[in-house]
């Protein structure tokens, strides 16, 4: 989840519906459940979505230090060739705020707020999708009236 949401092509996914976030939300109720012999509860589910989201954000943030240092250069001149035609005002935003520790640290509170939330939404999914039927007659079932003769 982290590792996809710090790349810079591939996290465009996260617009939609955080695809990365929820999805790694879900797999982590994935992973929970094949330990267990039972289903988790969706409270389960919803905490190893929770957990995925904060260890997503710290990833986000470790591997979003050195690829915003390898493509703020190029990201830099990009925005001075946009801002050219701008006012003097948006030409001086542009020229400090690419690639810098503002737009890392807000990325990262981001994704440490809003990523957790919609983890936490993709875990208690994965909890629901991937729960394990328990077959008739186990304990911890009621089986209905049989048929009457």
């Amino acid at each position: 989840m982290g590792a996809l949401s710090a790349l810079p092509i591939i996290s465009a996914f996260n617009l939609c519906c955080c695809l990365w976030v929820v999805s790694g939300g879900a797999i982590a109720a994935y992973l929970v459940q094949q330990n267990q012999p039972a289903s988790i509860r969706p409270g389960d589910g919803a905490l190893a979505g929770l957990l995925a989201g904060v260890v997503g954000a710290f990833v986000y943030l470790l591997l979003s230090i050195p690829i915003t240092l390898l493509i703020a250069p190029m990201q830099r001149e990009i925005m001075q060739r946009i801002a050219d035609n701008m006012p003097p005002e948006f030409q001086e935003y542009a020229s400090t705020m690419a690639g810098s520790g503002v737009q890392l640290t807000l990325g990262f509170i981001f994704m440490l707020i809003v990523g957790s939330i919609f983890s936490t939404m993709g875990g208690l999914l994965g909890a629901f999708i991937f729960r394990k039927q328990t077959p008739p007659g186990t304990p911890g079932t009621i089986d209905g009236p049989g048929p009457s003769t």
